[in-house]
Formats: structure tokens, sequence, C-alpha cells
């Protein structure tokens, strides 16, 4: 614990170190910690439209543009 927490912080970091124990480690980062790359991003796809000049695509969120793109 950094110096000058109070005593309530102190309580609060054992409580939360304690749980975190009884955890294991795959599931300490969350659901979604190991699940890898998830395909390109939204920047890469917008390009890709913009390439192919696919209309509409400034509306289109990053499904839609995997949809457009037949991703």
């Amino acid at each position: 614990m950094p110096r000058g927490s109070s005593p309530k912080r102190e309580r609060q970091y054992e409580h939360i170190k304690e749980g975190l124990e009884d955890i294991s480690s795959s599931r300490r980062g969350g659901l979604h910690s190991h699940s890898g790359a998830q395909g390109p991003t939204y920047e890469q796809l917008y390009a890709e439209a913009r390439r192919r000049n696919i209309h509409g695509r400034s509306d289109m969120n990053k499904t839609q543009l995997k949809r457009a793109l037949g991703e």
C-alpha cells in the first residue's frame, strides 16, 4: 500500500487481495483476457471499404463494415 493511505483503504486492499487468491490466475484478468485478436480493426476495415468505394461506409460500424466487405 502507498504511504499515507487510510486504514479503510488498507482493509479494502487486503480484502481484494484475499479474494484474488481464491480465483485461478486464468480468471483474474477477466473473461476476455486471452481471447486473442478479433480480426482487423475498424480503421483497417474502413480503409478497405474506402479502397473498394463502398457506399455508406462512414455510417457503418465494425460489424457492418465486415459484412459489406464479405468478411
